[in-house]
């Protein structure tokens, strides 16, 4: 993996707005493209885009929006169900989004007559992470400054409620056992719950805040990462509650901290938004320094491709993609 000095996104594509926040989907939708959505001061976009990483036939990056749905009020998170399918007839698009309103929207459609939105309210303060669980998609969890955590079912029925010590930052649900649940609070702290039991059963430490951000891996579910203060760490929940590394990486205090999706050594972190650019960075735990580092106009949002060592964020009327060699 050769250090990349280029601070240029691989690839960009043109948005209407600025973009508040940006998901691939993580799941297999059947088709051969890539689902992409996101959002904007009051709509989402969802579209699909190949790039020639994965397909030879392809220059560059082939983007297409499939639907803009209008939102009416500023998009703070995305969450794709894995419900999603391209590949049926009809087509199923399932996500939901958290917005400035502090209520959770639940969209399906077809793509063709069929577009529908739901609205689950109970969040009292904004809300800062909601995630589908994996496997039937039939619940969401959602975290937010009210110092909750709340799991709700497809009808918008609150199923379980956990009481915070402060806000809450970040949700992720275990890939494979369903029943376990992790919520990072910005006090530092990183609980694992057991859904069945309703009850923690594990807890981190950062010993720093605040903790904006924290990540699941989902390709070793023994690590952890976060940032909190300017420093991401990481912990292996089977040696210690406290980071096993750590290392300083934004003087602005960093953003967002995602794990690969294919690489359990690979992540990617990101700092403010400062008055003319936020950093972003991908880091490789056998490399002292970042492997790639990026500058992004006002950048927001972050996420992994499903199958590539390649990254989006949002920016200033534009969705800009990184890519990395593993």
């Amino acid at each position: 993996m050769k250090q990349d000095p280029s601070r240029n996104a691989a690839y960009t594509v043109d948005c209407e707005d600025y973009v508040h926040v940006v998901e691939f989907n993580p799941f297999d939708s059947g088709d051969s493209g890539n689902l992409i959505a996101y959002g904007g001061s009051n709509y989402v976009v969802i579209g699909t885009c190949m790039f020639q990483e994965e397909d030879t036939n392809t220059e560059g990056i082939q983007y297409k929006t499939l639907r803009t749905f209008h939102h009416g009020v500023r998009v703070d998170g995305i969450a794709w169900s894995p419900e999603t399918r391209l590949d049926s007839l009809p087509a199923v698009i399932k996500f939901c989004t958290s917005a400035a309103d502090m209520k959770i929207r639940l969209f399906t459609s077809d793509l063709q007559d069929k577009n529908e939105y739901k609205i689950l309210e109970g969040h009292s303060d904004f809300i800062n992470g909601l995630v589908f669980d994996p496997k039937e998609g039939q619940e969401i969890a959602s975290v937010s400054d009210d110092h909750t955590c709340r799991i709700w079912n497809l009808e918008g029925v609150q199923t379980a409620h956990f009481v915070l010590h402060s806000p809450g930052m970040s949700v992720c649900w275990h890939p494979e056992e369903t029943y376990k649940l992790m919520v990072a609070e910005k006090n530092g702290t990183i609980r694992f719950y057991d859904l069945l039991a309703q009850q923690a059963i594990l807890s981190l430490e950062s010993e720093q805040v605040p903790l904006m951000s924290a990540h699941w891996c989902l390709k070793n579910t023994f690590k952890v990462g976060a940032v909190a203060g300017n420093d991401w760490l990481i912990w292996d929940v089977t040696r210690s509650s406290y980071p096993q590394v750590k290392r300083p990486v934004h003087t602005d205090r960093a953003c967002l901290f995602r794990w690969s999706t294919i690489n359990e050594n690979l992540f990617a972190t990101t700092g403010y938004p400062g008055k003319m650019a936020s950093q972003f960075h991908i880091h490789h735990l056998g490399h002292p320094q970042p492997v790639l580092t990026g500058s992004v106009a006002v950048g927001s949002g972050l996420s992994w491709h499903r199958t590539l060592p390649l990254c989006a964020v949002g920016g200033d009327h534009k969705l800009l993609f990184w890519v990395t060699e593993m």
